[in-house]
């Protein structure tokens, strides 16, 4: 199955989901882009990997990567591989020794892992058919046009696209912030999945 090559191009708040970030990944080839909605968690991951941030003590991707250090575990690259019913599936490509094992993961768990390695994040051809969006107009170098292209995407991003564990944690901060509206629109879509 072909494979598309990523790069991270942003990371933002997600205007339409509350308590939510948006990770947009780029095709480095071309002007499509990938957006996925992920939790405020797993985007600070993120951000701390990116920024190669220690902190006084590990998070659970880091303690993730020592584990595999220890075995002798390398993690070869990432591949978002499935899209379904709105949700991101991926898995690690794991090398122990000549044996190689493919691991499922949240795309933000495995994209974590990946910044901190630096391994390679891919997306099978029919993800980005599927879920991809092109940006036609970015005439201008992503650099100059960044913000700009960050807040186009994040504005379609919708509940569809977040995974159930982010639905419940947008839910009981629906609760909590007496947004009972939002909060219904959030059951309605957990219960659609069930």
């Amino acid at each position: 199955m072909n494979k598309v090559n990523l790069e991270i191009v942003g990371l933002t708040y997600s205007e339409s989901s509350t308590g939510a970030y948006v990770l947009i990944l780029g095709d480095k080839l071309s002007q499509r882009r990938l957006p996925i909605v992920i939790g405020s968690a797993e985007a600070e991951s993120i951000a701390v990997g990116i920024e190669k941030h220690r902190n006084g003590r590990p998070h659970t991707h880091d303690l993730f990567l020592r584990f595999a250090k220890e075995f002798g575990i390398e993690i070869m690259e990432v591949v978002i591989n499935r899209f379904r019913d709105g949700i991101y599936y991926a898995m690690l490509v794991c090398k122990q020794g000549d044996d190689l094992t493919m691991i499922d993961a949240r795309p933000s768990d495995a994209i974590a892992i990946a910044v901190r390695v630096g391994c390679e994040i891919y997306a099978y051809e029919t993800v980005m058919d599927e879920a991809g969006i092109i940006m036609d107009d970015m005439d201008k170098p992503m650099d100059d046009d960044k913000e700009e292209h960050i807040n186009k995407v994040a504005s379609i991003t919708s509940l569809d696209r977040l995974d159930l564990d982010a639905l419940e944690d947008l839910l009981q901060e629906a609760i909590d912030n007496e947004d009972y509206m939002k909060a219904a629109e959030i059951r309605d879509e957990i219960n659609r999945r069930k």
